[in-house]
């Protein structure tokens, strides 16, 4: 006979909602993965790509198509407007919300994005920062209006080097508030950032999508060469009266801004999104290759291959 205290555990292990987790550098087909496990599963998608929040930005950001938003439920896309601040601390707590809503009804969602904070933010929780003079900021911002971001990069890199290599270098509010962070405390950002985990009511399966560099560059490149036959300059323009809006200093906006404010021309600006965007996914790779408990798969693996991880994870819940 086994034991009622045996029977007991797995019977709370087959009650611990699963979070999948899909992450990988930007164009790597994590959108079609996320959409194809939603339907296996048959449950919901919570997005976790801050840059598709907004729903002025819509080519520039690669959202869903409206065929694959209609061919799986998602959530927190296009949901604010960039005149709205939303913090990665709102995100976290309307995500969680969210996710408790739909594990009443499933015991998986599935969560799909390459901004690695927002990721971690849900998954762990968000690390606790002193408060800072408010005076630290308004400098550094003064800072940024007459020296340029450029000036501030290079301060991060000398005193805070992972820091650097692992938040989004060209955000400007980001390089800030790492900068604030040190000069406020005396203590880089990145120490701040290993603080314990939070306790979560699911348990999260990491799915990573990788490919040779190679691969990622040249499909980072068609994916470019294609917004713009989708009418991504169109897109800008409708978008310039507000491009001082920190949503909109981004890669795809701002390289096309300067070109509409004659800094320089047409195919260099496009050569320039190009250029920031595989930055952006090396930045998204050295974050992501940092968390252990991603299980890494080829862009063009067998999805059943996929599928027996995931199922195994759910077995290993029950030993």
């Amino acid at each position: 006979m086994v034991p009622s205290s045996v029977i007991n555990v797995a019977v709370d292990s087959i009650m611990i909602p699963k979070l999948i987790t899909i992450v990988g550098p930007t164009a790597i087909g994590k959108t079609a993965l996320s959409i194809s496990l939603a339907k296996h599963y048959g449950c919901e998608i919570i997005s976790a790509d801050s840059r598709q929040f907004y729903k002025e930005m819509n080519i520039g950001t690669a959202v869903p198509s409206p065929e694959e938003l209609k061919s799986a439920k998602h959530h927190f896309i296009q949901h604010k407007s960039i005149n709205e601040t939303y913090s990665v601390g709102d995100f976290e707590r309307d995500a969680i919300e969210k996710i408790k809503e739909l594990h009443k009804r499933t015991t998986t969602v599935i969560m799909i994005g390459g901004s690695g904070l927002y990721i971690k933010a849900v998954t762990d929780g968000l690390d606790d920062f002193p408060s800072i003079d408010k005076d630290v900021r308004i400098d550094l911002n003064r800072r940024l209006k007459n020296e340029g971001l450029k000036s501030l990069q290079d301060e991060l890199f000398t005193v805070d080097r992972k820091a650097y290599e692992s938040i989004a270098i060209d955000n400007p509010h980001r390089v800030i508030r790492a900068l604030e962070v040190y000069q406020g405390t005396g203590r880089p950002y990145s120490s701040f950032l290993s603080q314990p985990k939070k306790k979560r009511d699911f348990d999260t399966i990491y799915i990573g999508l990788r490919a040779d560099r190679q691969v990622i560059y040249d499909r980072i490149n068609k994916r470019v060469d294609l917004m713009m036959k989708a009418g991504l300059l169109d897109e800008v323009k409708s978008l310039y009266p507000f491009k001082d809006v920190n949503a909109l200093n981004t890669v795809g906006y701002k390289e096309l801004f300067r070109y509409l404010d004659g800094e320089i021309d047409l195919e260099f600006a496009i050569s320039e999104i190009k250029k920031n965007t595989r930055r952006f996914a090396k930045r998204q790779l050295t974050w992501f290759t940092k968390n252990k408990d991603i299980e890494w798969f080829s862009h063009d693996c067998d999805f059943g291959d996929i599928i027996s991880y995931i199922d195994s994870m759910h077995k290993k819940s029950l030993t």
